[in-house]
């Protein structure tokens, strides 16, 4: 606000003229100057100084809040702080509700693990009618991998909503509700992210998955050319998050996984001991991977979901969340979809918290 143009505050406009006289456009400018200075400058009376400053102060500063009136704020205005259920109670709770509304959530792990069986299950959920749990709207599904199975969306939903997915014309319906898009270059998915910023709005997208971001980036640079491929990132990055915080849906990416480094393993202060531990697991043959997008887009995303294997089982884990402790979920691909094991989650402590573990899994790296 502190670039507000002073011509647009509904001063006098006596005084806003003064203003503009001696070139003090904005509210930074008359802010920045002291009252005595102000008074010089425009030469007018010290009340008349005073008067105009606060009015400025008073549209260029927002008022202060109280936790009640934000509380009352998010009540009035639920429509904007909602979620997107999973359908896994577990989850949906840790998460209060699902995954969140104008925020950005990540969804990692190795091939194979079930990141692909989650989004196609997210996409119907956004397609269903209100008066079955869903968002009764569109989704855009960016698959940069020519992994989209109609087949398979078709087998989830079969077996996930019986009651309304035979019903006559449904199948159709919902169907025509996802839309596919298969951009072969960064260039392309960057131009498909400007329309569909523009069309948002005019056809009742409710949700927006990529599937996969690491992808189109390994097959535009080479892993080594670390400015290259962090400059590039860094943009879609925040237009992703402005897009999800300008639209308020649900904005999911997926992220593939690479090799731990030796480096990697030591370059936090809570991840002193990770290296040990790498040692000693392979023995029990069992990988640390990471994130192949980096440090810098993990800390970026609202939330991220880790999905990984180890001990026999398959695990979601919410490792990154602002409303929810660190808690993992086992959990199994069925007809279905993805199915929760318990709804009890596993709460998870120090560096397992962000590890991504995998036991008994052909991996493909990039």
């Amino acid at each position: 606000m502190a670039g507000k143009p002073i011509s647009q505050m509904g001063l006098p406009n006596s005084i806003a003229n003064l203003f503009q006289a001696r070139n003090i456009l904005t509210a930074k400018d008359a802010l920045s100057l002291t009252e005595f200075e102000l008074m010089e400058l425009l030469d007018v009376a010290m009340d008349v100084v005073t008067s105009a400053i606060s009015h400025i102060s008073e549209i260029a500063c927002p008022p202060c809040q109280t936790a009640l009136s934000l509380m009352e704020n998010h009540v009035k205005n639920d429509y904007l702080g909602g979620h997107l259920p999973t359908r896994l109670k577990g989850l949906d709770d840790a998460l209060c509700g699902g995954i969140p509304f104008g925020a950005l959530t990540e969804l990692v792990g190795p091939a194979g693990i079930g990141k692909t069986q989650f989004c196609l299950k997210l996409s119907l959920l956004a397609a269903l009618p209100t008066s079955y749990g869903g968002l009764d709207g569109c989704a855009i599904y960016i698959d940069t991998e020519s992994k989209f199975n109609s087949r398979r969306l078709i087998e989830i939903a079969e077996n996930s909503f019986p009651e309304i997915f035979h019903l006559k014309g449904m199948a159709q319906k919902l169907a025509g509700r996802i839309v596919v898009l298969r951009p072969t270059s960064l260039t392309e998915f960057t131009e498909s992210l400007q329309q569909i910023k523009l069309s948002l709005l005019q056809h009742r997208v409710k949700l927006l998955l990529i599937d996969s971001m690491a992808a189109l980036l390994s097959n535009e640079c080479e892993w080594d050319q670390k400015a290259s491929r962090q400059d590039s990132l860094g943009w879609h990055m925040s237009f992703l998050k402005s897009l999800s915080e300008f639209s308020r849906i649900p904005v999911v990416v997926t992220n593939q996984v690479r090799a731990q480094s030796s480096d990697y393993a030591s370059s936090y202060p809570f991840q002193v001991h990770v290296r040990d531990q790498s040692i000693r697991n392979s023995e029990r043959s069992e990988s640390h991977l990471v994130g192949a997008l980096g440090f810098n887009w993990a800390h970026a995303v609202n939330i991220r979901l880790i999905l990984e294997a180890h001990s026999g089982k398959r695990f979601i884990k919410v490792a990154k969340s602002p409303i929810s402790p660190p808690l993992a979920f086992p959990y199994f691909v069925s007809s279905s979809g993805i199915t929760l094991e318990t709804d009890n989650g596993i709460e998870v402590a120090g560096p397992d918290i962000n590890t991504i573990r995998c036991q008994g899994m052909v991996l493909r790296i990039p």
